[in-house]
């Protein structure tokens, strides 16, 4: 296995399109590492310029000890897994699996022994005389991994290989490749545009947007400590509620008000380090929908809880999705939508007025020009800025 380093990475094409923009990270040896982002993001470009099915404009990519920028892919030690199975069709799943290592003239019993133990860890020893066209998708996807487990590379990629599977098949190997991945110990790198394969596959994500890399975390720190508002809103499902407002003086301490006056949100004293530099400016509300509460249909509070939850808030209940083990709800207050998930109960009709409370401690804010987290007392900025 081996340590990948990108530093400054570019990829400008002809046209002048600039399809990742100076991308700079270390994959380590043994980690399993997600690249994720929307469609045109640049994610693949990236995977592919390790590979070196596309050249490097600019910066160095390092595979183990040695520069690869100008190797071409055979020479670099790695093996692709493809979003189309690229399978032969004339050719058995033993026959497909071991065509690689016949390239490389490996010797017979060398190439039996490889396939063999590939076709043990994924499952396939039953249909290793089978061709392709008798497989199912999934049967077809390990096939595809295993022709990269046989070559024993030192890293493994990964473009969205699970995309043609139906949702129940996705599921499945996901959690295979995960086990692949503790099985084998080895470095592998994913793309997806599935937030949810990279919450649940990888040690660590890298996030882009555009281009360029927005963060690189642990699942858990990008879905709590999102470093600005794309993040916060690409990463969970449904995804983070934004709200946009200003931050006011109010009795004992501070208060967010919602655009056009739909609510006030009476802020913890925990906000103030936070949001002090920001009174009578704009900012931007984030709060998850497993953080908004259904309060009940009656009066709201009048005062604010001292932590926790908030004061409830009316709002008009459009669409209710009962999914067993929880309740999703969507409601609008003026021209601000939300998404609320509740425990399993009975909720009003569409059209009905409900109050929600927001869990207070577990808000996010956003400076609502830059859509950067503010995280930290932030300098004062003229008023005239904003």
């Amino acid at each position: 296995m081996a340590r990948v380093e990108l530093q400054q990475v570019r990829k400008v094409y002809d046209n002048g399109v600039e399809a990742v923009k100076g991308a700079s990270f270390a994959i380590e040896d043994g980690e399993f590492l997600v690249l994720v982002g929307p469609s045109g993001c640049g994610k693949s470009t990236l995977l592919r310029m390790i590979a070196g099915l596309e050249a490097i404009t600019s910066g160095t990519l390092a595979i183990g000890d040695r520069v690869v920028n100008d190797l071409p892919p055979k020479e670099r030690d790695i093996a692709m897994v493809f979003q189309s199975y690229a399978l032969y069709p004339h050719m058995s799943v033993y026959e497909n699996l071991a065509f690689g290592l016949k390239v490389r003239k490996h010797p017979k019993a060398e190439i039996d022994r490889r396939v063999r133990e590939a076709a043990a860890i994924l499952g396939l020893e039953p249909v290793l005389d089978r061709k392709p066209k008798q497989l199912s998708g999934g049967q077809r996807q390990r096939v595809a991994v295993g022709r990269a487990i046989v070559r024993k590379p030192a890293v493994f990629l990964f473009d969205e290989p699970l995309s043609n599977l139906d949702a129940k098949l996705r599921v499945q190997m996901r959690t295979e490749i995960a086990k692949l991945h503790t099985r084998l110990g080895a470095t592998m790198v994913y793309v997806t545009h599935d937030q949810v394969e990279a919450m649940t596959m990888g040690d660590r994500i890298v996030v882009l947007r555009d281009g360029e890399i927005q963060q690189i975390d642990t699942p858990l720190a990008l879905y709590d400590q999102p470093v600005n508002q794309f993040v916060a809103g690409f990463i969970g499902s449904p995804a983070m509620n934004v709200v946009a407002g200003e931050v006011a003086e109010a009795p004992g301490g501070l208060a967010f008000h919602a655009a056009d006056g739909a609510f006030t949100l009476p802020l913890l004293p925990e906000h103030a380090a936070r949001l002090r530099n920001h009174v009578g400016r704009s900012v931007t509300l984030g709060v998850r929908p497993e953080h908004v509460a259904l309060a009940g249909s009656g009066p709201s509070p009048s005062g604010p809880s001292p932590s926790g939850p908030s004061p409830s808030s009316s709002w008009t209940l459009d669409v209710v999705e009962p999914m067993g083990n929880e309740v999703v709800l969507y409601a609008h207050a003026g021209p601000h939508q939300v998404v609320a998930r509740v425990p399993p109960q009975a909720v009003p009709e569409p059209g009905a007025a409900i109050d929600l409370a927001f869990e207070r401690a577990k808000l996010h804010f956003f400076d609502a020009k830059t859509e950067a987290a503010l995280t930290e007392a932030p300098a004062a900025v003229p008023a005239e800025a904003y």
